[in-house]
Formats: structure tokens, sequence, C-alpha cells
């Protein structure tokens, strides 16, 4: 029996279900569980919701609505949030209230209709790491109001465990890619594969020695399907493939599997950026039972075959 089997029958409430993961999420899910979206179309695509699939297009901070969507869900996945750090930076007000406070309106709807919530935090609650890997107690030092809402959403929702009883489960997400993943708002690899596949230079912020850990978007969802099933409620967990590959080797990568042979340039790097960035899984290993299956190149290429 996979996992998605053992949710059968479940009703499952996804906010940030057009977005880029929840996309993914709600693919899993629709053929087994009673699915239903709620998203405001901010950062997500609407018409991506696939037919016979609920959707509620509503805000987080809409309180109200959030507790009429959350009232009949056996599980929450929350994943709706400020998904930009650029947008965090430029108007902290709103990526707290749409971040911190839809999290606590979710929570107190799980609460009052004993639902679990996934929720989806962030690496970033780690700012820059004093050692890597980074296990799930290292310091939490965020960078960026983006970070610091993540972080205040992951501890209020182990506090909602511990205080109310929730059944709580934070995934701490590193550097997420997959198709469907929009270069406006996310990763680097987005912005590779669009300058390889135009012919455009790849441009590198700074030295490009800096590390991060790729994760597939199907790893993520194979994480989101076990924490809704584990019996390790109030817990967080890193969610990444243990190892990092340097900006300029994506680069290089990139440039490999699509067969471009774009430039590889440097550009000024970006306020704030991170040095080393690499996720530890042993507890999630452990008490999770989350094993990545998509290493890069194999994502990568993926991706690749898709133009």
């Amino acid at each position: 029996m996979s996992t998605a089997d053992e949710l059968d029958g479940a009703s499952v409430l996804v906010t940030g279900g057009a977005g880029f993961i929840g996309t993914h999420v709600v693919d899993a899910l629709r053929s087994t569980a009673d699915v239903t979206v709620l998203d405001d179309g901010s950062s997500g695509d609407l018409d991506a919701v696939p037919d016979g699939v609920a959707c509620i297009e509503a805000d987080v901070r809409d309180q109200a609505a959030v507790r009429a969507a959350v009232a009949e869900a056996d599980v929450v996945v929350h994943l709706a949030a400020v998904v930009s750090v650029d947008e965090s930076v430029a108007d902290p007000p709103r990526s707290h209230a749409v971040t911190v406070d839809g999290t606590l309106h979710v929570l107190e709807a799980a609460r009052d209709a004993d639902a679990r919530v996934v929720l989806a935090s962030s690496a970033a609650v780690y700012g820059d790491p004093e050692t890597v890997p980074i296990a799930e107690d290292h310091r939490q030092d965020p960078r960026s109001p983006y970070g610091l809402d993540k972080l205040a959403a992951d501890r209020y929702a182990r506090l909602y465990h511990d205080l109310y009883g929730v059944e709580t489960v934070v995934l701490r997400p590193f550097n997420v890619y997959g198709p469907g993943q929009s270069a406006e708002y996310a990763g680097v690899i987005s912005v590779f594969l669009e300058q390889a596949r135009a012919g455009d230079p790849i441009t590198v912020h700074g030295e490009g020695t800096q590390t991060r850990d790729f994760v597939h978007v199907e790893d993520v969802v194979d994480a989101v399907l076990l924490a809704a099933t584990t019996d390790a409620v109030g817990e967080a967990f890193n969610v990444g493939t243990g190892a990092s590959v340097t900006i300029n080797e994506l680069a290089a990568l990139v440039r490999d599997v699509t067969g471009a042979e774009s430039e590889i340039v440097h550009t000024d790097p970006r306020p704030g950026d991170i040095e080393r960035s690499e996720a530890a899984l042993t507890k999630a290993t452990e008490r999770l039972g989350f094993r990545p299956r998509v290493d890069l190149r194999t994502g990568l290429e993926s991706l690749a075959d898709r133009t």
C-alpha cells in the first residue's frame, strides 16, 4: 500500500493548492482522498486545479473562510504563504499577515475541527548555518522576513501540538525544484534552465561557490504524504537530499543536460546570500521514513526533456 492509499477516503484541504508544490500534492492525492483546494490565486494558477477537485478562492488572511474550509477536513496540508524572499523584504507586514496570521487561522480552525496540520516551513529558518549538514536542532537565525515568518509559523505549529494537542507535523524543505516551477518566484534552477533554453548566458550571483541542497518536488510530495500519516506528530523534519552542489556545478550541469552552449557569467552577489546549505536527514529518515528518490541529474534531465 502506498502512503497516498493510507489517506483513502480522507478529507484533505490543501491551502496554496494552486501553487507549485500544491498542484503536485493535489495530483498525488486526488485519486484516493477527497481533496479541496483553498487558494487566492496570487502566486498560483487556479486553472491548474484539476477538474473534480473543489476549489475555494479565498485568502488565508480571511479567518472565516479558513474556518469554513477546515471544518470538514481530516488533514490540512498548509502551503499557503508569501513565497518570495524579495516580496517579504519589500513588504514585511503583508508577508507576516499571510504567512504567520494565515497559519494561526489554520491552526485555530484545526484545533476546533480536530484536524491534522502538515505545515510547510522552510530551511530559511536556519539562516547562515554554523555547520553543515544542518540538523533540525541547529540554531535558527533567519536573515529575511520570509525566514522569520516561516520560523514563527513553524514554532506555532509545534506549540499548538504541545499546548492544545493538535496533531501537527512541520516540514522544512530545502531548495525545491521540478516541473511547473515559475522562474518569477523560485528557484535558480528555473532561471538557469530558462537562460540555457534561450541560449542566453547563465548568470551566477557572486563567485558561485555557495552550496545548495536541491530536492525534487516529487520527493517533497512524498514527505507531505508521510507527514499526513505518521505517528511522529509535534515534530519538525528537514526535507532535502542530504547532498549539495555549488552553484557553479549546477550551472555546468544545466548546460550539460540541455545541450546549451551558454556562457556562464558571474554577476554581483546577492545581499544576505548564505554560503552553505545541506540538509541532515537522519531524523527525517528514522522518524518519518523519508528517503529522497530523485537525484539532481535525473531531475534536471526530466525537466530538460519537457522542452
